[in-house]
């Protein structure tokens, strides 16, 4: 593998997916633990704090507790921080008060609920140590939802019997690392059928030409927060002990295509807007901007670190 670029280590929020990811290091080795701790002190993890929405709405664009809490974990905020329980007890709050309850719609014999949400605070919680009997619920939901194919849909045409990929890749991110802590058959048999739903596409193509589904899947955004691209699903899928399967090749030599000259990969697209915080999409900080030419720090770190999985380190 390429020498990551400099100001890919230098960046302090990235101190643990370099060491973890991109290096290889054990996760409880001293190196990674005090690359945790930079993540934790690091300027833009400082601002995410800083930045969250004043009106309490966890599911705030991109500012709410729901997704302050999902980039910390992803960034490797080291786990156990009583300081986030607030943040925590709002996530839960939302996904299992009664006023939840009503987005939550039986038709046609499917539930049609948008999984990614209690699938991220299935994975947060556990990833940040701040899981409880409440995670044991939203997982007990999800296992309850999922649908023949193996995975989710909000979608409310009763006619639509097909997973969204949407839906189903963070359910499946959460299940995956409840799954391994607590060693749970149902849970990694559900695991399995998720993963399905992408591994029969080959990540990103149709299973009736060979198309691309969605021109969206095949570029590389950070963070994609709920949307799906073949780096995200290269990433979760590696998280739950898939990408060794040969179906995941295709979308891995479209990753490599993107590598730029000097070892990097651009963001190719972005939900975020920088300003306005009062609207839907604003986040605190900047997360490197797009380019077609011009590395992305974060999406470099993910992408070095699925192709050192892969055995692509050449």
């Amino acid at each position: 593998m390429q020498i990551p670029p400099a100001q890919l280590i230098a960046e302090p929020a990235l101190a643990w997916k370099v060491a973890v990811g991109v290096r290889g290091l054990d996760p409880d080795s001293a190196e990674a633990r005090a690359s945790a701790l930079r993540v934790r002190n690091a300027p833009l993890v400082r601002a995410l704090l800083a930045g969250l929405d004043a009106s309490h709405r966890p599911y705030k664009k991109w500012d709410g507790a729901h997704w302050v809490l999902s980039l910390l974990a992803d960034l490797g905020y080291p786990p156990g921080d009583e300081s986030l329980r607030p943040l925590m007890d709002e996530s839960y709050n939302s996904w299992l008060g009664k006023a939840h309850q009503k987005y939550i719609r039986m038709i046609a014999g499917r539930v049609r609920r948008c999984a990614s949400q209690e699938g991220n605070a299935v994975w947060y919680s556990l990833r940040l140590g701040l899981a409880d009997r409440r995670t044991d619920e939203l997982v007990a939901r999800l296992m309850e939802w999922q649908w023949p194919d193996g995975g989710w849909n909000c979608d409310k045409r009763p006619e639509v019997e097909i997973s969204s990929f949407m839906e189903t890749l963070i359910p499946l991110r959460g299940l995956a690392l409840y799954g391994q802590l607590s060693g749970d058959a149902k849970v990694n048999a559900a695991v399995g059928r998720a993963a399905e739903v992408f591994l029969g596409r080959e990540l990103f193509k149709r299973r009736s030409d060979g198309a691309v589904i969605d021109p969206h899947f095949i570029r590389l955004h950070y963070p994609p927060f709920w949307h799906y691209d073949i780096l995200f699903g290269l990433k979760v899928l590696a998280e739950a002990g898939f990408l060794a399967d040969p179906r995941c090749r295709a979308a891995l030599d479209l990753l490599e295509s993107k590598r730029l000259p000097d070892g990097g990969f651009p963001a190719q697209a972005s939900y975020t807007r920088p300003t306005r915080p009062e609207l839907s999409g604003y986040s605190p900080v900047n997360w490197g901007g797009t380019s077609r030419k011009k590395l992305n720090l974060f999406v470099t770190a993910d992408a070095l670190t699925v192709l050192r999985l892969a055995g692509r380190q050449g």
